[in-house]
């Protein structure tokens, strides 16, 4: 993986992802990364859902998460995810989560640039290709086109 393409996702922090310290709740960031993933599938122009339709499923076998700053009620967050490793049957993504300003969320529609404003969270999630017996399968054969499309972002 030569460079660093992240996919960008902003949104402003809601009063029901923060806990009684008036942080976000640190399981949300896992709900956060989801959502980094599957968009960036669906710019790729292979909605998630479509995967399903396939017959394929990902699930998660792995997460990392490294908190370095919380996020709070009302902020502006990114959540910046690339694809930093996949084989056959494995896909592995990386995360930045970001406090950004107004100003910055109209600057950061470049899916490709680099991620800027104040870090607060990274993390990693390792995830496997299986049919809907949970047995593995080759996404390079069972769907060629997104496999590509993966192989290109990556």
């Amino acid at each position: 993986m030569t460079q660093e393409r992240w996919h960008q996702h902003q949104f402003r922090v809601r009063y029901e992802e923060t806990d009684q310290m008036g942080v976000v709740y640190h399981a949300n960031y896992l709900t956060w990364f989801e959502i980094g993933r599957t968009e960036l599938i669906r710019e790729l122009g292979y909605p998630y859902r479509r995967i399903e339709e396939k017959g394929l499923l990902l699930p998660l076998v792995e997460a990392e998460i490294k908190f370095k700053k919380p996020a709070r009620y009302d902020d502006l967050v990114c959540v910046n995810t690339r694809v930093i490793d996949m084989s056959s049957v494995r896909l592995h993504f990386a995360y930045e989560v970001r406090k950004v300003s107004e100003e910055m969320m109209t600057l950061t529609a470049d899916s490709a640039a680099k991620p800027s404003g104040k870090l607060l969270v990274t993390g990693e999630t390792h995830h496997v290709w299986v049919n809907p017996s949970w047995k593995p399968i080759r996404i390079e054969k069972e769907a060629p086109e997104l496999w590509q499309l993966l192989a290109k972002y990556s």
